[in-house]
């Protein structure tokens, strides 16, 4: 993950208090994961950090736009995408996991906060479940021609068609009549 290091914050040297970090998404930080849901998009990535004592406060803002393929027409469209999420980091003696999925538990002895892993979980969870043309905003309208053609493909269509061509037939005809 070396193309992602620009994505760490080094909060020793910062005094408490809130601090701000502005970074920039695009389809090389998507391509750094293997499996990931979106491959391409353009995004702001806010993240205003407040260092206490004990605890660290993050608190994400995520704006721009994502490309998804439409589930109904398979072409590509672009999402909008806007998050605004909180993050919470304690520190520990040794690494502990937190079964809280909104706290991060970092040892002591780290200096650094790694926060490309937050971003892209924030926006795969934020991509909807089924995706179609009409939710890009601008009003784009799924490809008509491609719609056709799938319909063209479908069961009920291929149906109406072989029982066509099975009426040109006499010899179902005969066959009909022992229903």
């Amino acid at each position: 993950m070396k193309p992602l290091k620009q994505f760490s914050i080094p909060f020793t040297g910062l005094k408490i208090g809130k601090h701000q970090f502005d970074f920039e998404v695009d389809n090389s930080f998507f391509d750094a994961f293997e499996y990931s849901l979106v491959k391409k998009g353009d995004l702001k990535v806010g993240i205003e950090l407040d260092k206490q004592e004990t605890m660290l406060l993050l608190h994400f803002d995520i704006k721009g736009t994502i490309v998804l393929d439409c589930d109904k027409c398979l072409s590509e469209f672009n999402a909008p995408i806007d998050i605004q999420e909180r993050q919470i980091v304690k520190f520990a003696e040794d690494e502990l996991e937190s079964d809280d999925l909104e706290i991060i538990v970092l040892s002591r002895k780290e200096s650094e906060l790694d926060v490309a892993l937050p971003i892209y979980e924030l926006i795969n969870v934020s991509v909807p479940y089924i995706k179609v043309c009409e939710q890009d905003g601008n009003g784009q309208k799924c490809d008509q021609e491609m719609i056709a053609r799938l319909e063209s493909f479908s069961i009920d269509t291929q149906e109406q068609q072989q029982e066509e061509n099975n009426d040109d037939d006499p010899r179902w005809a005969a066959l009909k009549k022992l229903k």
